[in-house]
């Protein structure tokens, strides 16, 4: 039994920001039904990489499949009337709605906030933007990128000296979602003592902002990089074979002991390093210390796999691959990590959940609003 075991979710969102969070919801046992379109794919089935090399296969990217674990999949075309009509069907067996559209498309289409309060009286409308919903930025479009250049964090990526570069990720699609699941279980608890809904409004800005502003004020006019203006040395190292080692010293002991174990100068001595020794040898000198991991590094990282971390997952099209669970965990309500949805998967289930007839469904489905 899942510690949300109950909680029912319609997920409208899509790509990142969104289903980063629906998937925190879905691993501990809420019931996450994915609203998807195969006339408009979610932007995460085109993402790389793919099981086989498939790219043509919107159901084998692992993008996907790790952003998307343990929910389920019905298609909806969005754009039809009769679609948006089981839509609202959808909403009213729901607990939350989250979506992540560019602002104003669900008023557009007849699912705004207040059509959802009289369809649902209670109903959670999550909504997750790159700038928010209210303010002078509301109508900004983009995406995790475009956060971070307007965060700061690209500001604050690269070498001292440097031109402002880009985040190797979007990063925006990773912090923003942590906000919006804590944002979601309070306005649930709200709920749960009032019997009102709430509208969350989550702003990935503002959340990368959040982040990084204890930076902003230590910052001396330049990026920081690797260097920290209390500790040293403090940075990553080279060792043998082309790995690298993060160090940290913060005390006179703490560098008496590295230079006893390692010498110096530091960069000199750690190249002659095997990185499992090294980090070893300097854990054991009570000094901050790790080697820098890879994704390959990671998913196979002793500790990490005997922690449950990564949970073997049989997917159709993907197979066994190792899926990231939520990095918590319960004492009596466990997470389960399930595989994520094939395009439309659910359609036959949720629909007649929702009530509609396999009648219903097959007009629907052959005049393209299901779909």
């Amino acid at each position: 039994m899942g510690a949300l075991d109950g909680l029912k979710v319609a997920d409208f969102s899509w790509v990142g920001a969104g289903p980063r969070s629906t998937k925190d919801l879905a691993d501990n046992g809420a019931e996450v039904v994915k609203v998807e379109s195969s006339r408009r794919l979610d932007l995460g089935r085109r993402s790389p990489p793919f099981a086989g090399g498939d790219r043509r296969n919107h159901d084998a990217s692992v993008f996907f499949a790790q952003t998307n674990t343990s929910k389920k999949s019905v298609t909806i075309n969005l754009s039809d009337p009769r679609g948006v009509e089981v839509a609202k069907r959808l909403v009213a067996w729901a607990d939350v709605v989250v979506e992540n559209f560019g602002p104003g498309y669900m008023d557009r289409i007849g699912l705004g906030w207040e059509t959802l309060q009289d369809i649902r009286p209670g109903i959670i409308l999550a909504s997750v933007s790159v700038a928010g919903r209210t303010g002078p930025m509301a109508g900004f479009r983009g995406y995790g990128n475009s956060a971070a250049a307007w965060s700061g964090h690209c500001d604050m990526t690269g070498w001292p000296g440097s031109e402002p570069h880009m985040p190797p990720l979007a990063y925006g699609d990773v912090v923003a979602p942590m906000m919006l699941t804590v944002a979601i279980l309070s306005a649930l608890e709200h709920r749960d003592q009032t019997g009102h809904g709430v509208h969350v409004d989550v702003s990935q800005i503002e959340a990368m902002v959040h982040v990084a502003g204890d930076l902003f004020a230590a910052m001396p006019g330049d990026k920081p990089a690797n260097g920290d203006p209390e500790m040293h040395p403090h940075g990553v190292f080279p060792c043998k074979d082309g790995q690298w080692i993060a160090i940290a010293c913060e005390t006179d002991a703490q560098r008496t002991a590295l230079a006893t174990v390692v010498g110096s100068p530091l960069e000199d001595h750690t190249a002659d390093w095997d990185i499992g020794a090294l980090e070893a040898a300097l854990v054991a000198a009570s000094i901050p210390a790790a080697a820098v991991l890879d994704g390959k590094g990671l998913s196979e990282h002793p500790a990490l796999n005997a922690a449950g971390h990564f949970v073997a997952v049989d997917h159709p099209m993907i197979g066994t691959a190792k899926m990231p669970a939520p990095p918590y965990a319960f004492s009596d309500t466990p997470c389960h990590v399930g595989a994520s949805p094939c395009l439309g998967a659910d359609n036959a289930q949720v629909f007649a959940e929702i009530g509609l007839t396999e009648a219903e469904v097959a007009t629907l489905m052959a005049a393209g609003a299901l779909a």
